[in-house]
């Protein structure tokens, strides 16, 4: 096990370094910062000006050194845009986006587990089909289509829920719904699976044996055991959320990171940008390690390797 997990944790710093050079790399290919802060019909001499002040003039490789070491020491650089520093602005934006996407793994748990249960109890079933086609629709929506269609129906026809911003609460449950939508098939899949594998076991019918049905069984010996998987999979989709919020934030005018990056992309910052790409990459990377880890813990195979 600590062998397993040695190499994962290595691979996952391999990862972060090349994923953090490439978001490097393309942002200094497609965007020149110093042209976009000196403004439109600026002279050639202002923008050279920048370019050097900022260091922008030397070669790529340097640069990238450079930021990389800042970055170990807890240096994050200045925004171009806002002129603060980097760390200052994503502290101040994240509590809104990790707040969104907790209330979206909510959302995913309150309709995939209760929907892949009773797909698994009557499997085949009208039931069962229903289940199947409303994960595949949640799949199939485009996230600003849905977001869009509720701000109509639940903000505008029906007037029930704020449309933007993120002061109250209430703001947060038209976006939750968006984002977590899309993780309901897997996460009802994995649990439609889970059960039937458990109700098909040989334990459970010992269970039923010595007088356990209905939700005694579910709860203390079906669900305990066909979540499993589906905890491993919750991990990963709250990195999903984390750092694809980008559009449902914009619908939504939410203030958080993802909404953060967009206007950070539009005005050319790319210490800020660079810094978001990292953050995002890292949480996605992180949270897949965590399930890697709990899979192989959960696996004997690996735990005694």
């Amino acid at each position: 096990m600590l062998r397993y997990a040695s190499k994962r944790v290595v691979l996952a710093i391999l990862v972060a370094l090349a994923v953090s050079f490439a978001a490097f790399l393309l942002l200094s290919v497609a965007t020149d910062p110093a042209s976009a802060i000196a403004g439109e019909g600026a002279e050639p001499e202002v923008i050279e000006h920048i370019r050097e002040q900022l260091g922008l003039n030397r070669p790529l490789l340097v640069q990238y050194g450079s930021w990389l070491l800042h970055v170990f020491h807890g240096d994050f650089g200045t925004s171009y845009y806002w002129h603060q520093p980097v760390g200052m602005l994503i502290l101040h934006h994240l509590p809104v986006t990790l707040t969104l996407a907790l209330s979206a793994i909510f959302v995913t748990l309150i309709v995939a587990i209760p929907l892949g249960t009773i797909a698994a109890l009557y499997p085949n079933s009208l039931i069962d089909r229903l289940s199947l086609g409303i994960a595949v629709s949640a799949q199939a929506m485009p996230s600003f289509w849905l977001a869009l269609v509720l701000i109509i129906l639940f903000g505008v026809m029906i007037p029930i829920f704020p449309i933007s911003g993120d002061a109250h609460a209430w703001n947060y449950v038209l976006p939750a719904i968006v984002l977590g939508a899309h993780s309901v098939p897997a996460v009802m899949r994995l649990t439609r699976v889970g059960v039937m594998d458990v109700m098909a076991s040989d334990y459970i019918r010992t269970a039923r044996a010595k007088g356990f049905y209905g939700y005694r069984l579910l709860s203390r010996q079906v669900m305990r055991n066909a979540l499993l998987p589906v905890v491993s999979v919750l991990s990963v989709q709250l990195g999903y959320k984390l750092g694809g919020s980008v559009v449902t934030e914009t619908v939504f005018a939410m203030n958080g990171l993802g909404r953060f990056a967009l206007q950070s992309i539009v005005g050319g910052d790319i210490p800020t940008v660079q810094m978001l790409v990292v953050l995002f990459a890292m949480t996605f990377i992180g949270l897949t390690l965590l399930a890697d880890l709990l899979n192989a813990w959960l696996d004997p195979r690996i735990r005694l390797a």
